[in-house]
């Protein structure tokens, strides 16, 4: 027999050894069964039969002290076992009287034995009152305490009797009836209580057998040293976990919950209990399971509105056991006694080793690369590899580009929600620029792929806490390239772009709009995406001098995104048309500049021998050297191609010269400027396109 079911046969001993001496006491106190003709209406132990009665095995036979000494003894020796029993152990949880033992040990033998009923009914001398009353305790029972009756005694502040009061009912004469958990639990049965299972839901779906990353570790341990320094004269510590990854947040949580010997239970702020009677219930109830279960909770409180907030406060207040707080900031509510710990998914060299583990060293090159990139926490990491390696049983190294389309595609969830994604297709066969803008675009792209090398095996990320990302600025006029650099950039690296989208990024309330940038950058981080910010000018302009209220906030907003490029990790790529309205600060923080000149005459030239795709049909031949006189930017070559193709379409012919000059003249009124007859000059005619 094993320790379980030892303590399981002493309490069941206790329980019944407790139940037979409160029957005892009862069949003392109770009047003798009256036999005679006539039998009083309503009243069972009145009997016409006299053999009925000797039936009865709670006749009239008197019951000596020396049987209740008898069942005293043998309930009270097995009190001093090692677990007590459950009625014991929940008087030293709860901080029960030998009273309210006493009468709480009435009320569940109530439950449990069906002679019970008629004896209250007895002593009370009412067939209708087959129940426990305060009433009856005080005569039942010696030493009767009545402060029993006090809404803060531990009987009825903890819930754990249940109080018919009807019709103005002194409480003395109300009925009790021992609360179902609490009779499960003096059964031996400790589960949670069924009246709190819609609110929480067991932080179990997350099973981690293997050891933590050595990061995630060492916050397990620092949570760990906080909590053995809580004295109990303490208020219940408070741990905040900061974070995007709520995953990592809970297998942190969990390994501490496991190291105490607790198992957490789930829940959001939202379901709280707003009603003032049912949330105090529900902390009632919260502490009572906390005392009486090996039980800790992990809260969710991001989107909390001023109400949660309160309501979180007051439960703070009233609750005595762990508590973990998922939020992804710091909050601005005033939690008393908490510590907060940022808890992060692993770092990149924790998780190129997961990334070999999981790829069962079939990609052991291309792991670092993987982790530098992107940033997954270890189940998304083992969720990855596995399909992975589903898809190529062989047993052959897996194929990089397979990897890390799987990587970029998983890694794009967050960030869809907050930027518009640009189907990049421009190549290096598209662009055409200067030497030295090319060079420029090149060096970043060969940056991109060398910051491991460096960042890790080099050493750089140990002396370096900002400018570990890459950052660069796009300047020139409208249609001069901008954009489609930062597409061949995005194809080069094989990685996703994304244009931030001003509209839902700036607010009108003050704050929001950090909150929105935060957001958006730590997004970006975790995708491994580039995002590409046009007309940066809107967003990083030069801070202003302070003369109102909206000046400070807007320079705030501006100091901000300084620092957050600046610790950014990723690529990030600003493009402008006016360059002088960035604040200077910003500009030295920046890695690249890369100046967009307007195009001369050779390299417009070369960007209408490259502007129709293959399969356009032209006209043979078209002079690129006249149309490169024509005084135009990319994007403005661009729809110039783009409308003599709608026509050449609709005419059912090869796009020609006249239809491109048409075109031209249309993109030279739509941009105010002056047409004159001589540049639209079809050659070898004396006649202007009309």
């Amino acid at each position: 027999m094993n320790d379980a079911q030892q303590w399981s046969e002493i309490n069941t001993r206790h329980l019944t050894a407790a139940v037979t001496w409160v029957r005892l006491r009862l069949q003392r106190l109770a009047p003798p069964l009256r036999i005679g003709t006539k039998e009083k209406r309503g009243c069972s132990w009145f009997r016409k039969d006299p053999s009925s009665v000797l039936a009865d095995s709670t006749g009239p036979k008197k019951v000596t002290e020396k049987e209740i000494a008898k069942a005293y003894h043998a309930m009270t020796e097995l009190e001093t076992s090692e677990p007590p029993p459950s009625l014991i152990l929940l008087g030293q949880l709860l901080g029960l009287t030998p009273f309210d033992r006493n009468v709480l040990a009435l009320c569940a033998a109530l439950e449990l034995d069906t002679r019970i009923a008629p004896l209250c009914a007895r002593v009370h001398d009412d067939p209708n009152k087959a129940f426990p009353t305060f009433a009856l305790a005080f005569a039942l029972f010696d030493d009767p305490d009545w402060n029993s009756l006090s809404p803060h005694g531990a009987l009825r502040y903890w819930r754990l009797l249940e109080i018919n009061q009807p019709d103005g009912r002194p409480l003395t004469s109300a009925a009790l009836r021992a609360d179902e958990r609490i009779v499960n639990y003096l059964k031996g049965l400790n589960y949670l209580d069924d009246r709190l299972g819609p609110m929480v839901d067991p932080l179990d779906e997350l099973p981690q057998n293997g050891p933590l990353p050595p990061s995630q570790q060492e916050r397990v341990d620092q949570i760990l040293k906080r909590l053995k320094q809580h004295t109990p004269q303490e208020k219940p510590h408070i741990i905040e976990l900061l974070g995007r990854d709520s995953v990592s947040k809970r297998l942190v949580a969990t390994r501490v919950a496991e190291s105490l010997e607790l198992q957490l239970q789930l829940m959001n702020i939202k379901t709280l209990p707003v009603q003032s009677a049912d949330f105090e219930n529900f902390t009632r109830l919260w502490r009572r399971e906390a005392r009486l279960l090996p039980i800790g909770l992990y809260l969710h409180v991001d989107g909390a509105g001023d109400v949660e907030t309160s309501q979180l406060d007051r439960f703070f207040r009233k609750n005595q056991g762990l508590v973990f707080v998922d939020r992804h900031d710091p909050g601005d509510d005033a939690l008393r006694h908490r510590t907060a710990f940022e808890i992060a998914k692993p770092n990149p060299e924790e998780q190129a080793r997961l990334w070999q583990e999981a790829l069962q060293d079939r990609g052991q090159d291309f792991t670092a690369r993987l982790a530098e990139q992107f940033s997954f926490n270890q189940f998304e990491i083992q969720h990855l590899a596995a399909a992975m390696l589903d898809e190529h049983p062989d047993g052959l190294p897996l194929p990089e580009e397979a990897l890390w389309r799987v990587c970029r595609e998983a890694a794009r969830a967050d960030m869809e929600q907050l930027a518009q994604r640009i189907d990049a297709k421009a190549t290096w066969e598209r662009l055409v620029l200067p030497l030295e803008q090319a060079r420029l675009l090149r060096r970043i792209i060969e940056q991109v792929h060398q910051r491991s090398r460096v960042y890790e095996e080099w050493g750089f990320r140990e002396v370096m806490n900002r400018g570990l990302g890459i950052n660069a600025l796009f300047a020139g006029e409208s249609g001069t390239g901008k954009t489609m650099a930062a597409e061949v950039i995005a194809n080069e690296l094989n990685l996703d772009l994304y244009r931030i989208d001003l509209s839902a990024v700036i607010d009108k309330y003050i704050g929001e709009t950090e909150k929105n940038l935060r957001r958006l950058f730590d997004a970006a981080e975790e995708s491994g995406a580039i995002l590409f910010f046009d007309e940066a000018d809107a967003l990083f302009g030069k801070r202003s001098e302070v003369k109102d209220s909206h000046d400070r906030y807007a320079n705030i907003e501006i100091n901000y995104l300084l620092q957050r490029m600046e610790s950014y990790h990723g690529l990030a790529i600003l493009a402008t048309n006016m360059k002088s309205a960035l604040d200077k600060a910003f500009m030295r923080r920046l890695r690249f500049i890369v100046e967009f000149p307007f195009p001369d005459t050779s390299l417009r030239k070369q960007i209408w021998q490259k502007v129709f795709p293959a399969e356009t049909p032209l006209d043979d031949p078209l002079d690129y050297g006249f149309l490169a006189r024509l005084h135009l930017s990319g994007g403005g070559i661009h729809n110039v191609a783009l409308n003599a193709a709608f026509q050449a379409a609709q005419s059912g012919e090869a796009v020609t010269m006249a239809m491109l000059l048409d075109s031209a003249q249309v993109e030279f009124k739509k941009l105010e400027r002056p047409i004159k007859a001589s540049e639209f000059q079809l050659p070898g005619s004396t006649k202007a396109v009309a």
